[in-house]
């Protein structure tokens, strides 16, 4: 049994070794500025791109060390494709698919605590090398009984560690923001809640039955099934799907017709998540979906493990802030705005104005493909201009004076799945009916 190269042996999982760690990252990143600086002053060759590699290779390790929360972070930033320089953004879209798996041992632990059994005793066959390894967890193959099968092993501590990430990271961030403790809580309440949901593999392999069951009358999706008595508080066995991450898939060159259908599959999935059921595979990142040509395109929908549930007054709020009549209706959107958090009774007249103006241009620009019959992802103008908007409003002086967020914290994933979304639907360049 052939142990994977550079495998961890162990994580760090305790605030302080967690702030240790980033502590060591901080002096090498210190490091590479001033070796950068010096050959600079010698008149030797350095430039900012090689400092970013520097960096971004020093980062990327610690990230993918650390697993868990801070991972998770480097997933969602390698999707905002305009946030960070090349060399970041290349290094951070590793975490979507591949990081330092555990090594074998850990591995065997983890089977060993759970069944009482290795994984040679539980399955016929068991790869030690894991497949792929992400923030919370990595994936095995496995077979039993003629079945192929994905194993999910969740690294150890990894939900102590995201308690203590949000710990190490909440004082910091009140103090260095100005920020209050009482009104950032319910943001960070939820997010925390989301990150440590995905540690729950009790909780995932429940809604991913029951998310399959419910869209079983979708076009062109597959699901894996789930294996209860194969699965654990910390390992999760379900079907081996066919299919490639996206980066692999578009390098076989699919036609726009299989580009289309499985963008229109993507498209069909989360509107019925929406509007249906009230709750969103919110973890849209390419790692957690498998395409293949085959059928004219189907997708294989993996990972439940972040799911927004939607409650009713919050989807109320969030469709008629993109419908088209309200765009035309300064009055009702300013209610919707009120009621969702984002003016505030409190807010002196311009500042009301300020805020309806800014929103009205966000939601014009967000719910665009809502409002239209069909919409072509593959002009990656609209997805710029998206960034784009983003930066211009950071530069308002009234936002980048406030202190305080605004708006529903409820809206903190749904925008996250529909930027991630697009993002998909604009690297396959689909063309698709949204209506």
């Amino acid at each position: 049994m052939d142990e994977a190269p550079h495998s961890l042996n162990s994580l760090p999982t305790t605030k302080v070794a967690r702030a240790a760690r980033f502590a060591k990252t901080g002096l090498n990143v210190g490091a590479n500025y001033v070796k950068h600086y010096a050959k600079r002053a010698v008149g030797a060759e350095s430039t900012t791109a090689d400092l970013h590699a520097a960096n971004a290779a020093e980062l990327y390790g610690t990230l993918s060390e650390m697993k868990g929360s801070v991972l998770k972070v480097a997933q969602m930033l390698a999707m905002e494709k305009n946030l960070l320089p090349t060399a970041y953004a290349d290094q951070f879209a590793q975490a979507q698919y591949q990081t330092p798996p555990l090594s074998g041992p850990l591995v065997v632990k983890a089977f060993r605590d759970s069944f009482r059994k290795s994984p040679f005793e539980v399955f016929d066959e068991f790869d030690i090398n894991a497949r792929q390894a992400a923030s919370i967890g990595q994936v095995h193959f496995a077979r039993k009984n003629s079945k192929h099968l994905a194993v999910k092993v969740q690294y150890p501590g990894v939900a102590d560690s995201i308690r203590s990430d949000i710990r190490l990271v909440k004082p910091i961030a009140l103090r260095i923001l100005g920020l209050d403790e009482a009104t950032v809580r319910p943001y960070m309440d939820e997010v925390e809640a989301r990150l440590l949901e995905e540690t729950d593999y009790v909780l995932e392999l429940r809604r991913g039955q029951e998310i399959a069951a419910a869209c079983t009358g979708l076009a062109h999706l597959q699901f894996p099934q789930y294996y209860p008595e194969l699965s654990s508080a910390r390992i999760l066995t379900m079907d081996w799907l066919p299919g490639q991450h996206l980066k692999e898939f578009l390098a076989t060159n699919p036609t726009q017709e299989v580009r289309n259908q499985l963008g229109q599959a993507l498209w069909d999935f989360y509107m019925y998540q929406l509007n249906t059921l009230r709750r969103v595979h919110a973890d849209p990142h390419p790692g957690n979906f498998l395409l293949q040509a085959e059928a004219g395109g189907t997708v294989g929908v993996l990972d439940f493990g972040c799911v927004k549930e939607i409650p009713a007054d919050v989807h109320r709020l969030f469709t008629a802030l993109l419908a088209p009549e309200t765009l035309a209706d300064p009055n009702r959107l300013a209610e919707l705005l009120t009621e969702a958090g984002v003016v505030r009774s409190e807010d002196a007249p311009a500042k009301r104005a300020f805020y309806v103006d800014t929103m009205r241009q966000s939601l014009e620009l967000v719910g665009r493909p809502f409002r239209q019959d069909t919409f072509d992802f593959g002009d990656p103008a609209y997805l710029q201009s998206l960034y784009a908007l983003g930066d211009d409003l950071m530069q308002q002086p009234e936002l980048r004076q406030q202190r305080e967020p605004r708006g529903s914290e409820h809206f903190i994933y749904l925008n996250r799945t529909y930027v991630g979304l697009y993002a998909l639907l604009t690297e396959l360049r689909a063309s698709i009916r949204t209506s």
